[in-house]
């Protein structure tokens, strides 16, 4: 099965990236992949208090994943599966990449803000011609209209 890999963080346009990744895989047959990362640098703290931290970024991770899976679940009738890494973020999505062979597109959501599209985007356009499957650039501000017009 194939599988889109997107990725859970704090931005707006992660919301547009998860719909258009399981709207798709559930049109196509495939499945999702929600990767979560986790900084390197949230844990640079003594053994005791990076291992709290460490614990309370997985569970605020995983309390933000059923918001999505309970959405494709219900709506898509997608059961994603949740991926936490842990390290710099381009290395370990390159490297769930590597680890999953069944990942077939990368879904990433564009940030709308004049800065950019933001630093994952930005990092990934400019490896995609080395990168093992097709990268997906979901717009941060399309509709959920538009979103299932594309899908």
């Amino acid at each position: 099965m194939r599988k889109f890999l997107v990725i859970l963080d704090d931005s707006r346009e992660c919301l547009n990236a998860m719909r258009f990744a399981a709207m798709r895989a559930a049109r196509t047959g495939g499945g999702v992949a929600i990767l979560s990362i986790i900084p390197p640098e949230e844990f640079q703290h003594w053994i005791g208090v990076g291992d709290i931290m460490r614990d309370e970024a997985r569970e605020r991770i995983e309390v933000h994943y059923e918001v999505f899976a309970k959405w494709m679940r219900d709506r898509q009738g997608i059961d994603p599966e949740l991926v936490i890494r842990e390290g710099e973020a381009v290395a370990q999505i390159l490297a769930q990449i590597k680890t999953d062979p069944e990942i077939g597109v990368l879904v990433l959501g564009a940030g709308t803000e004049k800065s950019g599209p933001g630093p994952l985007v930005s990092q990934l356009a400019r490896a995609s011609g080395s990168l093992p499957v097709p990268i997906t650039i979901v717009p941060g501000d399309l509709s959920k209209e538009q979103l299932e017009a594309i899908t």
